[in-house]
């Protein structure tokens, strides 16, 4: 249960500025495209996911678990900058970046990608410490996620100013979960135990 609340919560965290973006590609396109926007939300996830899988599998090399522990200030970091710096998505780069692309899954994908780029910061350190069983697990929820974030934007493109309660509340979430993260992954490698034993 530890497990799946972990990952919902990274999944959350991870996607929440995708519902901006989603939400306005859903609003843009014609109905008979909107597929290709679960497809290449699929697929970008899917490279992000694949790198950090591999990543992580190298970072499991390492002995030393306190050492692994340290990846939390990636995420960590990442929660602190979200406090400070404020990332509005801009509608017409979105827009330019769909006419201009002869791919419109090509251009997700290509878009999930940049968008999610910092979420490589949490999914490496996140899956370093997982056995392959737990890696399944999280993948299915992801996947399972994906297609709710999609689902979500599409009905989310109907209601009018919606964009701007999204907005609101990302600001809330995403420092919250990414912080809380890296404390978890500090602590749960004994990194905290470690530090306060040798040089406090």
């Amino acid at each position: 249960m530890e497990l799946i609340i972990s990952a919902i919560l990274v999944f959350i965290s991870t996607s929440i500025d995708y519902v901006v973006v989603l939400t306005i590609l859903f609003s843009l396109l014609h109905s008979d495209k909107k597929m290709a926007i679960y497809i290449g939300q699929y697929i970008g996830t899917g490279l992000l996911i694949g790198f950090s899988l591999v990543a992580a599998y190298f970072l499991r090399l390492i002995p030393e678990d306190w050492l692994i522990g340290l990846l939390g200030l990636i995420p960590l970091g990442l929660g602190i900058r979200a406090i400070f710096v404020d990332e509005d998505v801009n509608e017409e780069e979105i827009q330019e970046r769909m006419t201009h692309n002869q791919s419109l899954i090509l251009s997700v994908t290509a878009l999930t990608i940049a968008l999610g780029s910092d979420n490589l910061g949490v999914y490496i350190p996140y899956f370093t410490g997982m056995e392959y069983q737990e890696i399944g697990i999280v993948i299915g929820i992801f996947i399972l996620g994906i297609f709710l974030l999609c689902s979500l934007a599409q009905y989310l493109a109907t209601i009018p100013f919606v964009g701007e309660i999204v907005e609101r509340y990302e600001k809330v979430i995403v420092p919250v979960v990414f912080i809380g993260l890296g404390v978890y992954i500090l602590f749960e490698n004994g990194t905290f135990a470690y530090l306060f034993q040798h040089f406090i």
